[in-house]
């Protein structure tokens, strides 16, 4: 595999470990998870886990350079000390309500002589699926295959092997502002770390909180974040809408800081600790002490005060979200209902004032994909939801690419490889051209 990473102890170069790092570089903190790839390939294993408060960031966006690159630092830092693994590179997400999607049609006509679809050929189809028009500002991040249709018989997922004259394919073209994408990879350059990958935020999400069976009959991610609303639905396994709200966490935390005038990391403690989003799930009206600000008394406050406050804004974020389902077209379709994840989804009352706005069952979203280590309950929770994807969609990458780098293989050879399939090679030269 191509995500290697040198072990820490001893300072040795050789003894590579398939080492996988994921970073969410969010708007209210920075994620970073190292795991390890088991030996018989069938499983991951947390080994650190590094998280740093997040000042550098506005609804997903960079907005500061410098504050953005010491938050990665620091989460870095901490994951590394945490599993004594020197991180060298990162699958890193992206955000941010530049983010747009739209369907899409390519055709190609089979050309090898036994006229049997090979995967060249779906390379490209795919690449031909890039050829459409687009503002000179935006940029392709993924192009997602919905389905593949070969001499006009529809229906088909895995096209390779099948024998046909004319193949076509419907895909998801997500995309995104080149200026959005680079001020990430040189945030992540800057703070001394590679790109292997930039993965889509919902996109990741959806790997480590859904299964197969969901995803199969019909099922919407709401990933409600620090600094935005991350959607995404599925149906018949595949991706069929992806939607970023720039409205989220952090603005519930504002109305706080507003509503009962505190400072910021109070607001945030208070969210945390005793905030809920459903009056009526309250059902013990505790009082709390809030300190005064600058020798002022300290002020005491109710939990059914405080949630006056927070409901609004989260019935809010979820009828923006309700109106992304409706603009999809699958809001009827999506027999598993809806999975509510990110740091939102943990405040009490949520996933019950989910269902009465959205009409569909609701689930609060776990991220899973981590067997026998001793760190994985530390990312058993909605805010790790992303970070815990990322590491998922770069050891899915690996699997696909089926690339495999044996153990002290010479490490000029991995570095190169890594650049030859990087992400962020084609993303220089997008920068390059804008």
């Amino acid at each position: 595999m191509n995500k290697f990473q040198q072990q820490q102890t001893g300072g040795s170069p050789a003894d590579s470990r398939r080492i996988l790092v994921g970073l969410d570089i969010g708007t209210s903190k920075v994620c970073a998870i190292v795991a390890e790839q088991d030996n018989d390939g069938n499983g991951l294993h947390v080994l650190g886990i590094g998280h740093a408060p997040s000042d550098g960031l506005n609804r997903g966006v960079v907005v500061n350079i410098e504050k953005t690159v010491r938050s990665i630092q620091r989460a870095v830092e901490q994951a590394q000390q945490q599993s004594g693994i020197v991180i060298t590179s990162v699958t890193v997400g992206i955000a941010g309500d530049h983010i747009q999607s739209f369907p899409s049609r390519a055709v190609v006509t089979i050309a090898n002589p036994d006229r049997v679809v090979t995967p060249a050929d779906v390379h490209r189809l795919l690449e031909d699926s890039k050829k459409v028009t687009m503002p000179g500002d935006r940029r392709i991040l993924h192009v997602i295959p919905q389905e593949y249709i070969i001499d006009g018989q529809d229906g088909i997922y895995d096209p390779v092997g099948m024998s046909g004259l004319r193949m076509e394919a419907n895909v998801h073209i997500v995309t995104g502002l080149v200026t959005a994408a680079q001020n990430i990879y040189r945030c992540v350059e800057r703070a001394g770390l590679e790109v292997d990958d930039i993965v889509l935020e919902p996109l990741a999400s959806g790997y480590s909180v859904l299964d197969d069976e969901e995803k199969e009959v019909g099922v919407a991610l709401i990933d409600i974040g620090g600094g935005t609303t991350d959607i995404a639905i599925f149906e018949d396994r595949t991706i069929r809408h992806t939607a970023v709200v720039g409205i989220a966490g952090r603005m519930v935390t504002d109305d706080i800081r507003r509503g009962l005038g505190i400072i910021g990391e109070q607001a945030e403690r208070i969210k945390r600790e005793y905030g809920c989003a459903l009056e009526s799930t309250i059902l013990n009206d505790e009082v709390f002490v809030i300190p005064g600000i600058g020798g002022r008394k300290p002020m005491e406050i109710s939990k059914r005060t405080l949630c006056q406050i927070i409901q609004p804004r989260m019935e809010e974020i979820l009828e923006f979200a309700l109106v992304e389902l409706k603009k999809s077209g699958y809001l009827r379709r999506l027999s598993a209902g809806v999975v509510l994840t990110g740091g939102g989804a943990l405040l009490r009352g949520a996933g019950e004032l989910a269902q009465t706005i959205l009409g569909l069952p609701v689930k609060i979203g776990i991220p899973s994909g981590f067997g026998g280590a001793a760190l994985a309950p530390e990312v058993e929770s909605p805010i790790y939801a992303t970070a815990v994807g990322l590491v998922i969609s770069a050891y899915r990458r690996a699997e696909s690419a089926g690339s495999v780098v044996e153990e002290h293989e010479d490490v000029s050879e991995v570095h190169e490889e890594r650049q030859k399939r990087s992400i962020v090679a084609r993303m220089k030269k997008f920068f390059e051209e804008f």
